[in-house]
């Protein structure tokens, strides 16, 4: 079961429901089957206890199969991995956050005020996964809650609007503060609303993404335009994450090209 909290009240309580992004756990033999498989023998040589002893087939499976949950749960790993998102007011930190946690999107735009805070919980084979995503406001006056976001994450998210080139010239600075909390977490430089990107003319496309190219390489972070509204790339920046933080191949094809939406993280 997913489920995700908030610092800030804005954003109601609710559950999302996780996904499973490799095989599931196996079960056990099934009760019926355990009933079934004793009920014919117990017919032929006491027929006259068959009710008592189905009965005592029947609780001795369903205490088997207790037992068998619980050590796949005790067998079951457990990780955390803090993700920070930072960048100016208005870029679609929040909005790339709950589309990731809940699968919604919300045109109405909410200023954030302070810092957000959701989770999500995925299952990979026998591990779960908890992403505990921080969303910082944007806005000058909250940037003495940097630290609060960038602090212990394992990758922070620097976002930029696609539509607008001053919010990705910000990122130098926003890059320059995180790493002054933190040293180790992983960077993505990531694009929003690719979506209006498309609309752009050309010259200004082929800008964008040359700078955005340049900046990233700096950053040693991958680069990702997506956008939310139109789901493009939310799910594989996370499925990113979770390959370079535990050094794991991903077999997602990578896209170079101006005017498509942009997905870097090979050879970084």
């Amino acid at each position: 079961m997913d489920a995700y909290r908030s610092v800030s009240t804005r954003i109601p309580r609710s559950h999302s429901t996780s996904e499973a992004l490799s095989e599931g756990v196996g079960g056990g033999r099934s009760i019926s089957s355990a009933v079934d498989g004793h009920s014919h023998y117990d017919h032929q040589r006491h027929h006259q206890h068959n009710h008592r002893d189905q009965t005592s087939q029947l609780q001795q499976s369903q205490s088997q199969q207790q037992i068998h949950s619980r050590t796949r749960s005790a067998e079951k790993n457990t990780v955390t991995l803090k993700v920070g998102l930072i960048g100016d007011a208005q870029v679609g930190k929040t909005s790339l956050m709950v589309k990731y946690v809940e699968n919604c999107f919300d045109e109405i735009y909410t200023q954030t005020l302070g810092v957000n805070f959701m989770e999500r919980t995925i299952r990979i084979k026998n591990t779960e996964i908890t992403f505990s995503i921080w969303d910082l406001g944007g806005e000058a006056e909250f940037t003495n809650m940097l630290p609060l976001v960038a602090s212990d994450a394992v990758a922070v998210l620097f976002m930029f609007d696609l539509s607008r080139k001053s919010t990705l010239n910000s990122i130098k600075d926003w890059y320059r503060q995180a790493r002054g909390f933190n040293r180790t977490a992983i960077p993505f430089l990531v694009g929003t609303k690719y979506d209006l990107f498309v609309d752009l003319p050309e010259p200004d496309q082929e800008e964008i993404t040359r700078q955005a190219k340049k900046y990233a390489k700096a950053m040693n972070a991958p680069l990702i335009f997506s956008s939310t509204c139109a789901s493009i790339n939310i799910q594989k920046i996370f499925k990113i994450v979770i390959s370079k933080t535990f050094d794991l191949r991903l077999k997602i094809p990578e896209i170079v090209n101006t005017g498509e939406p942009i997905l870097l993280y090979q050879n970084i």
